[in-house]
């Protein structure tokens, strides 16, 4: 398909069911090793498909994770959470992952992942759309995210500011760059 053609499409996300998560759980290491490449090495992202790049079921089962579809095919995917996790997948997950309070707390942003094949044609901002207006919605005036170094450009230009970086551990003595930001929104 060729970029003005693709540029046309009106995403519609959905929200995510239980049945796709074999789906989900294909998309996420073709997304992340054909598009964070220009940022980690092959083992920092075979490190982190998992622990950081993983399916976390909770927030399909919350009703805030979503994806797009292209020909009945999964091609990008992305969501928000009322719980204390940042990021990560929720196999082998040990923090306590407790519901967040919107008159206190941070909602967060998280897992977005596009395959390379359709990225950079509109699909992780119309997944952010739907993110940040079911925020508002549940009554959450600040959100944040941890980045990857790849992802930083799109919520910087939804506004998202950086608030810090730093490192997420891995196994082996690796470790992924991320980017904390963080927005008001309502």
């Amino acid at each position: 398909m060729n970029d003005s053609v693709s540029t046309l499409i009106n995403w519609a996300p959905r929200l995510a069911a239980e049945a796709d998560i074999g789906e989900l759980e294909a998309l996420i290491p073709l997304s992340a090793r054909g598009l964070q490449t220009a940022h980690y090495s092959p083992e920092q992202i075979n490190a982190a498909l998992g622990p950081v790049f993983g399916v976390d079921r909770r927030l399909i089962r919350d009703g805030t994770y979503f994806v797009v579809e292209q020909e009945g095919r999964i091609v990008g995917c992305g969501g928000w959470s009322r719980r204390q996790s940042l990021y990560g997948g929720d196999q082998g997950a040990a923090e306590p992952n407790d519901a967040l309070d919107p008159a206190r707390d941070t909602a967060r942003i998280r897992a977005f992942f596009v395959h390379p094949k359709w990225a950079r044609r509109g699909i992780g901002r119309a997944i952010m759309r739907e993110c940040e207006a079911a925020i508002a919605k549940s009554g959450f005036s600040k959100v944040e995210i941890v980045a990857t170094l790849s992802g930083e450009p799109l919520y910087a230009s939804f506004g998202y500011v950086v608030v810090e970086r730093f490192e997420i551990r891995l196994t082996g003595g690796l470790s992924l760059p991320a980017v904390r930001m963080g927005k008001e929104v309502g």
